[in-house]
């Protein structure tokens, strides 16, 4: 079992930025994709940003050009850089990992792992 452990989240001012990393108890790049999700309170988990085994990334279009996501192989490491960061960004920001050498059609909350989550809170 893969354990993910986050680090970096805290409060900030709307317009401020925080780097948020996720470090892993093995080497996880070599799966299909990693990425990072996020909760706001009262609202369903929502995929942030990807990044696959070939350095492709994704970006979900409310933080597209404000986030930028990235790897150190060395360090076994995901990391997810915040810029501009606006009060509707605030959550729990979870890391997430997939099992699976092999790219799935679609990806469901089994098909990865998870870490417990990082608390993201921005104030305006």
């Amino acid at each position: 079992q893969v354990q993910l452990l986050e680090s970096g989240g805290g409060s900030v001012q709307a317009g401020g930025s925080l780097k948020l990393s996720c470090t892993a108890s093995e080497y996880i790049f070599n799966k299909c994709r990693t990425a990072w999700y996020r909760q706001a309170p009262g609202k369903e988990r929502e995929l942030v940003s990807t990044i696959s085994r070939d350095g492709a990334t994704t970006y979900a279009d409310s933080v597209n050009g404000r986030f930028t996501i990235s790897k150190d192989n060395a360090k076994n490491t995901l990391n997810l850089q915040m810029n501009g960061l606006k009060k509707e960004d605030t959550g729990v920001y979870y890391c997430a990992a997939a099992k699976y050498f092999a790219c799935l059609p679609s990806f469901g909350d089994d098909d990865f792992y998870w870490g417990q989550g990082t608390q993201v809170t921005v104030s305006s």
